[in-house]
């Protein structure tokens, strides 16, 4: 066999297909390689969680390290009354917002505002040159007069043909035709008076005054300026700012809640925050409610109303409201930062007489931001820890504020209580602890029970 063919066959072999079997066994093959990787990956996740958080548990705490109380603070339970809100956020929306615009043409002759003043209703804001509008009344009331004389002569010579017409002195078509003459100088007299109308109406077009009682916005002409009937850009915009209302919008799920107490006649008030919810800018009561929920966004437009005697809200401006809808009278409330998360329900530590804490399951209810409300579990007069709750468990003794440590800690008392004992149990702690929550009440216990050169040994700093 030439080397012509051998080449010819050798390419034939080449490029024959893969048999499909071949292809199959590939793909099979990468998949399997492709889910032990995955099923390596799950596992290596699960290792790192599971070991992160046998570390935590292995961490002692704080308490148990340093041998005494944990360092909390306390606050009493009180009873207060308690408003139940809806939170929304609002914009400052002027019930009427004019663009001024001339009515006539002509050149500005006078500008009577000064920008960011408040005018009233029926303030002279700018006046257009009135001369060619008095011309035209005064030819209008000429034609008016003349019209009239007119009018006046036609009337003494019916009531004359209509003599001779019953002395059958006169044609029946002569009185007609005279009749016929007193009623077209009735109808231009009348077109004269409309006429009047219009050029007085003109006239008084040339005095350009405000339609509300509001605050003057930056002028749009200067003086001199030819203004059109009805242009597109207005002379100046007034707003009214008194009063002054917000709309917001609340959630659909809400409004079952909104109904019951506006269709009872209740007055709902409003509360308008800053931006940052710090500062009360307003109260008002709600006015109105839109008739329909906004299908995109499932909630409904709301409509509140605020005197804003003082200007406090001023027009487009962002706030954050508050529907109060109800106050519930003498309840029992605890700061916020009191009630813990639990996996199943909520819980705060109370403060027992011998300094130790309680665990207790408390049932929720409204809060005014800083205050909760508590339905059941506590009883006003008990004492709750409100910061150190993390690093406590039921039983576990604390120490209050203002108060020192124990004499046996304080002064020295067994060897494992000393004071270097102490600070060396400080300083093994803060190395096995994590967290910037850890590493502070550290210090604070360092402060208390560790001095000088001590505290920086065992803090660090």
């Amino acid at each position: 066999m030439n080397s012509d063919a051998i080449e010819h066959h050798s390419a034939d072999r080449d490029s024959s297909p893969v048999p499909a079997q071949h292809s199959a066994d590939v793909v099979r093959r990468r998949r399997i390689l492709w889910l032990a990787g995955l099923a390596v990956l799950i596992a290596l996740i699960v290792w790192v969680i599971h070991h992160r958080l046998a570390t935590q548990a292995k961490q002692p705490s704080f308490a148990a390290m340093m041998g005494g109380p944990l360092p909390v603070s306390i606050d009493q339970v009180s009873t207060a009354d308690v408003p139940v809100v809806i939170d929304a956020l609002g914009t400052v929306t002027p019930l009427a917002t004019v663009t001024v615009r001339p009515q006539v043409t002509g050149p500005i002759v006078k500008i009577a505002f000064t920008e960011g003043q408040t005018i009233q209703k029926g303030g002279l804001l700018a006046q257009i040159d009135p001369r060619p509008y008095q011309a035209a009344l005064d030819q209008a009331t000429g034609q008016l007069g003349r019209d009239q004389a007119a009018l006046s002569g036609a009337r003494t010579d019916l009531v004359r043909y209509k003599q001779l017409l019953a002395q059958n002195s006169v044609a029946e078509q002569t009185y007609s035709d005279q009749l016929a003459t007193v009623h077209s100088d009735e109808a231009a007299a009348e077109a004269d008076k409309a006429a009047i109308e219009t050029a007085r109406l003109n006239l008084s077009y040339c005095r350009i005054t405000s339609p509300v009682t509001g605050l003057v916005g930056l002028r749009q002409v200067d003086l001199g300026n030819l203004v059109q009937a009805n242009q597109t850009s207005g002379i100046v915009t007034v707003t009214q700012m008194q009063p002054m209302s917000v709309l917001f919008t609340v959630p659909e799920n809400d409004l079952s809640q909104i109904f019951q107490r506006t269709q009872g006649g209740a007055k709902l008030s409003v509360q308008a925050y800053d931006r940052n919810m710090q500062h009360l800018i307003a109260t008002g009561t709600l006015s109105s409610i839109d008739n329909q929920i906004n299908t995109s966004t499932g909630t409904l437009q709301l409509r509140a109303l605020f005197d804003n005697s003082h200007g406090e809200l001023f027009p487009n401006e962002f706030v954050n409201v508050k529907l109060v809808l109800d106050t519930l009278k003498n309840q029992i409330v605890v700061p916020g930062a009191a009630v813990q998360n639990g996996p199943s329900s909520n819980f705060v530590y109370i403060v027992n007489k011998d300094h130790t804490v309680t665990m207790r399951t408390v049932t929720t209810g409204p809060t005014d931001g800083n205050n909760i409300a508590v339905m059941k579990g506590l009883t006003a007069g008990e004492t709750v820890v409100t910061d150190g709750a993390d690093q406590l468990k039921d039983g576990a003794s604390v120490l209050l504020p203002g108060e020192k440590p124990p004499q046996s800690m304080a002064a020295g008392g067994a060897a494992g209580n000393s004071s270097k004992a102490r600070c060396t149990r400080l300083a093994a702690y803060m190395k096995k602890a994590t967290g910037s929550r850890a590493t502070r009440l550290a210090k604070v216990y360092a402060r208390l029970h560790c001095g000088g050169a001590q505290v920086g040994a065992a803090t660090g700093t």
